[in-house]
Order: structure tokens, then C-alpha cells, then sequence
């Protein structure tokens, strides 16, 4: 008899730490606190073509946006952006100010130790805007490794990296947009700017005859979403979504629209 009331009071006692580790796992998965709150709260830095940009009407739109719309909805919840400074956004996201990174940020080990990433969604690269009347000189961007010249970038970027570590020698500007790097170097007080390939080309096109394009990215960039570390619920739930809007057809509609399309343009500041 003492047998089995031990046994029953083991098992009863397994069974409360059981089910007290279960609610703590409930309590902190991000995914059940957006099904509970009804808001999925995403963090990005507008201002990077064509993946999250302010229109005309003060609106935050682009490729990520249109994505982090179909997450919503397939959630059945409410979307909120929150913009964030790019040097603060990993920090943001650790500090629960939302519940995702979807910035078209770079998967790299050394932000891998900070945070999770989802499967990456798209791989782009580093590509390099050269000023006008440089055409002839700079053929590539290991050209412009060289004391001469003015390379410009984003801070706290992969282009940053990037123009660091293969044009150590140039003399680098950093700055807090990718737009006022660009600008640099329209306005001639830059020789190259170094940045992600899909805002080099959209600026290019629009700025026809006052840039050239090196359009051959020399890095190898898989850009994913970021998420807070010990949270395997919500990375299961992220992968999943991927794979199903990338077979559905969803995934290449929202790509030719941002992508494949300049109409989008028009609808900028």
C-alpha cells in the first residue's frame, strides 16, 4: 500500500511540473502571445527600396509589408508596424518592442548569436554605385580599394562590412540612411556607394545618367526574418508560412509587385 501511495504522490508531483512547464512554455511563446493580444507587431527601418518605404501619403508600404499582411491575416490578427532605427533594431526586438524583424535583414552568423532567423526568404547581394564620369575607371568594385577613393555605405550594415573588409584601403563614409549614402555620391562628394543590390538598382533607374550600376553583386546575402532566441513554436509556425505562400502563388504575386514592377515609384515622397 505505501507502495502505491508513493507512486501516486511521484506521479501527481511529475504531473504538476509538467503541466507547470507546459504553461510556462504557452507564456512565452511570441506566437501565442500574438494569437492571445491579436496583434502581430513587426519591426523594420523604412527607407529601403523596395522592401519597406514611405508613399506620399505617410504610408509605410513595400515587399515586406505586403508579406507581413499575409502573415496577419493567416494568423487572423491585427498588423502593427513599428519603425526602428536600424542600430536599434536588434535590441528593440530583444526587448519585446515587437515581435519580429521583417527589415530585409542579412541572416550572418555574428547577428545569429543575438537572435533566431526563419528560413531566409530571398538572397540578394552587395553591389556598388560609382559617380559619374568614374565609368571608365572602376570596372568592378575591387577597383575602388585604393586611398583615391571615397566609399560611402550604411552604418551597421552588410555594406558596411562588406566595403571594410574588400576596400579596406578606401577612405569610408558612414551613414544613418541608405538614401543620404546614395546621395553622396549622386551630388559627387562620394565616388561609390556600397549597398544591397535591389536599392542600388532601383535608385540607379531612377537617376538615369548620373550613376553606373556595377550590377554583378559580390556577396552572397540570405535575408530572413528575425526572431527572439528559445522560441521554437514561432520559428515551426514562420517556416511553415514561407512554404505555403511560396507554393500557393502568393510569394510571387507580392515579388513581381515590388520586383518586377516600377509602379510603385510613383506612389513614393
Amino acid at each position: 500500500m505505501k507502495r502505491i501511495t508513493t507512486l501516486l504522490a511521484f506521479l501527481l508531483a511529475f504531473s504538476s511540473s509538467l503541466f507547470a512547464s507546459y504553461n510556462q512554455i504557452w507564456e512565452e511563446s511570441t506566437l501565442n502571445q500574438i494569437m492571445e493580444r491579436k496583434v502581430l507587431r513587426i519591426g523594420l527601418d523604412a527607407g529601403y527600396m523596395p522592401f519597406e518605404m514611405t508613399n506620399k501619403q505617410g504610408k509605410i508600404v513595400g515587399f515586406d509589408v505586403d508579406v507581413a499582411r499575409q502573415m496577419a491575416k493567416a494568423m487572423g490578427v491585427k498588423l502593427e508596424i513599428v519603425n526602428t532605427a536600424w542600430d536599434g533594431i536588434i535590441p528593440a526586438l530583444m526587448t519585446d518592442k515587437f515581435d519580429i524583424i521583417m527589415a530585409g535583414m542579412t541572416l550572418t552568423s555574428q547577428r545569429n548569436l543575438q537572435i533566431n532567423f526563419a528560413n531566409p526568404y530571398i538572397v540578394i547581394g552587395q553591389s556598388v554605385l560609382v559617380r559619374e564620369g568614374l565609368e571608365d575607371e572602376i570596372k568592378s568594385y575591387k577597383d575602388l580599394n585604393d586611398p583615391k577613393y571615397i566609399v560611402a555605405s550604411k552604418l551597421g550594415t552588410t555594406g558596411d562590412i562588406a566595403a571594410k573588409r574588400y576596400l579596406s584601403k578606401a577612405k569610408l563614409r558612414l551613414f544613418e540612411t541608405e538614401s543620404d549614402g546614395a546621395i553622396e555620391v549622386l551630388n559627387g562628394k562620394a565616388d561609390a556607394f556600397v549597398y544591397d543590390f535591389p536599392f542600388n538598382a532601383i535608385y540607379a533607374s531612377q537617376n538615369p545618367g548620373k550613376l553606373v550600376h556595377l550590377d554583378s553583386p559580390f556577396t552572397y546575402e540570405p535575408l530572413a526574418w528575425g526572431v527572439r532566441k528559445g522560441d521554437p513554436d514561432f520559428i515551426n509556425w514562420l517556416n511553415n508560412f514561407l512554404t505555403q505562400i511560396q507554393g500557393d502563388g502568393t510569394y510571387d504575386k507580392i515579388y513581381a509587385k515590388w520586383f518586377e514592377s516600377s509602379e510603385w515609384q510613383k506612389t513614393l515622397k
